[in-house]
C-alpha cells in the first residue's frame, strides 16, 4: 500500500488503510459536514480497472447531506495489495468476503454502492450475508455478463496482459488513440500521469480474474430479489457495457428504485457527480423516513 498516493483526497476526506479481518484496504473516507445531521455511512466499490478515486466528486455533496462516504480499492486494485500472479485470490466469492469484512470494520450497517464490476462483487457479498447492509445501489452494473462489444475489449486486454508488462500494456493503450475514444484505464478523473500510476498499481492477476468474471457472470437477479433489502438501480442515459433497457428490466425484477442520470454514460459518478450524489442521498433519505422508493426517476 503506497505512502505516496497518486490522487490527493478531496477536501474534507482522508486516505488511509482500513484494517479488516481480511487484511488492509486503501480507502478514502469523508465525514458529514459540520452542522449536518448525520444520516448514515456509504461503502463504495469501484469498477474494472477503476479505483476509489472514481467516487471523488461524490464525497463533498454527500457529506453536505449528512453521509459519511468510504470509497475502497478492492484487493489488487490501485493502492490495495494483492497477489500479482495468483488469480485464485480474486475469485468472486473471495472478493465478496472482503466486502463483508470492510463493512464489519466500518461498524455497519452501511449503504452499499457498487459501480460496474463493483456492483457484481457487491451483489455476491449481499447474497452471502445481507445483514451488514441498509440498502444496495447498483451503479451502471447489469444482471449478467457485459455486452459482446465490451467482452471483445476485455479479451484484447487479457491477451495483452498475457504477453506484456503492465507498463507495456499502458503504452499500447495510449497508442490506440485519445482517452475519450479508447476509454478503460486511460480515461477517468485525473491527468494521464495519475491514471498511469493507478494502472500500474493494479495486479495483473486481479485484472485477468475479474475480466473473466465480467464475461461469464450468470444472471442472479431472481436470487437477489429474495433478499430483504431496498434496491436502487442508477445509470447514465447511455451505456455500452450494459444497455440501459437491460438495466431498466433488472430494476423491475428487483422492484428497485430506478434513476437515470441525463447526460451521463457508464460512469455517472464521474460524468455528472452532483445529480448522482443527490439521487443517492434522496434514496437513502427516503429509507430513513420509512418510505420504500419504487417509482422510476430521472435526474
Amino acid at each position: 500500500m503506497t505512502s505516496h498516493p497518486a490522487f490527493p483526497p478531496p477536501p474534507g476526506a482522508r486516505a488511509y488503510p482500513l484494517r479488516t479481518s481480511r487484511g488492509e484496504f486503501a480507502v478514502v473516507d469523508s465525514s458529514p459536514k459540520p452542522g449536518a445531521e448525520v444520516r448514515g455511512v456509504a461503502l463504495m466499490l469501484p469498477g474494472f480497472t477503476g479505483s476509489k478515486e472514481d467516487f471523488r466528486l461524490l464525497h463533498e455533496p454527500l457529506a453536505e447531506r449528512g453521509y459519511r462516504v468510504v470509497a475502497v480499492d478492492g484487493r489488487g486494485q490501485h493502492e490495495s495489495d494483492g497477489p500479482l500472479h495468483d488469480e485464485t485470490a480474486y475469485a468472486q466469492r473471495e472478493l465478496a468476503r472482503d466486502v463483508l469484512a470492510q463493512a464489519e470494520a466500518l461498524g455497519g450497517p452501511v449503504h452499499l454502492v457498487g459501480h460496474s464490476l463493483g456492483g457484481q462483487i457487491a451483489r455476491a457479498a449481499v447474497l452471502l450475508d445481507h445483514s451488514p447492509f441498509v440498502s444496495f445501489t447498483l451503479v451502471s452494473s447489469g444482471p449478467a455478463e457485459i455486452s459482446v462489444s465490451q467482452q471483445q475489449r476485455v479479451k484484447l486486454l487479457r491477451d495483452a496482459l498475457a504477453v506484456l508488462s503492465m507498463a507495456q500494456v499502458w503504452e499500447a493503450i495510449q497508442a490506440m488513440g485519445p482517452p475519450e475514444e479508447v476509454g478503460g484505464p486511460a480515461r477517468g478523473l485525473g491527468d494521464q500521469d495519475q491514471l498511469r500510476r493507478r494502472w500500474l498499481g493494479h495486479s495483473p492477476a486481479q485484472l485477468l480474474a475479474t475480466g473473466r468474471q465480467l464475461c461469464t457472470e450468470p444472471d442472479r437477479v431472481a436470487e437477489l430479489a429474495t433478499v430483504p433489502l431496498p434496491f436502487h438501480v442508477l445509470s447514465g442515459a447511455h451505456d455500452d457495457t450494459w444497455p440501459v433497457a437491460i438495466l431498466d428490466d433488472m430494476a423491475l425484477r428487483l422492484d428497485a428504485q430506478r434513476t437515470v442520470i441525463t447526460g451521463a454514460e457508464h460512469s455517472p459518478n464521474a460524468d455528472r457527480p452532483l445529480p448522482t450524489a443527490h439521487a443517492l442521498a434522496d434514496f437513502w433519505d427516503g429509507l430513513g423516513q420509512g418510505r420504500l422508493p419504487a417509482a422510476p426517476g430521472t435526474a
